[in-house]
């Protein structure tokens, strides 16, 4: 299990956080593979559907026996049953569409990393209240660099990183990146539902190469 610091330091060192959930098994884990084949150290597997938990648990297998260093959290995390199970079942870190207090609570007590979904200064400012200091602003492509831009002097002490409406271009990430955010959340335009279906794993290690590659320049 990861301390909350250690999963801080290993998100930003690699200035991104793919998220992916595969219902097969077998694609969840290639995923995994070829991930930790580029260099990603930290990874958001997210719990949306029936098979979420057995894929997850197969996934911290595999990755106790062939993936040292590599963080595996859990994403889109609702309730503190949710958190408990995946806590049991060895998440590093925990990411939510939104802010929960219980949840918060929970895990900063196991020093585990929590970083809740916020949209307003209110939500934000909750988080942060209840000892949360790693925010996701969910979903990015609707508050967009210009929110960032225009809160980040109230939060000097939070850390931030937009999920949904990330593009792999240059021009997105450059954005964001100049706006204050520390990391970018990669989902569906880093690791597509059709690059899945097609097993095309090539694709997702050139890919995430590529957008490594470019925050190294970005952040220069």
């Amino acid at each position: 299990m990861s301390t909350i610091q250690n999963s801080i330091e290993v998100i930003l060192k690699q200035g991104m956080l793919p998220l992916y959930f595969n219902a097969d098994e077998n694609k969840s884990v290639a995923i995994l593979k070829t991930l930790y084949n580029v260099g990603i150290r930290a990874v958001e597997y997210t719990s949306r559907g029936p098979e979420a938990l057995f894929n997850f648990k197969k996934m911290i297998e595999i990755r106790n026996a062939e993936m040292p260093g590599m963080l595996l959290g859990i994403g889109t995390i609702k309730n503190l049953a949710q958190a408990e199970t995946y806590y049991l079942a060895g998440a590093d870190f925990f990411i939510s569409p939104g802010f929960v207090p219980e949840v918060a609570s929970f895990l900063i007590g196991k020093e585990v990393l929590y970083a809740p979904g916020c949209m307003t200064p209110t939500e934000i400012i909750a988080a942060e209240n209840a000892g949360v200091k790693f925010i996701k602003l969910f979903p990015g492509n609707i508050l967009g660099p210009d929110f960032m831009s225009g809160i980040k002097d109230v939060f000097p002490n939070l850390i931030f990183m937009p999920t949904g409406g990330v593009d792999t271009t240059r021009q997105s990430i450059e954005t964001w990146f100049k706006a204050g955010v520390s990391a970018v959340g990669m989902g569906s335009k880093l690791i597509s539902k059709e690059v899945m279906d097609y097993e095309a794993y090539d694709t997702i290690e050139k890919e995430t190469k590529r957008v490594l590659d470019l925050i190294e320049t970005i952040r220069g």
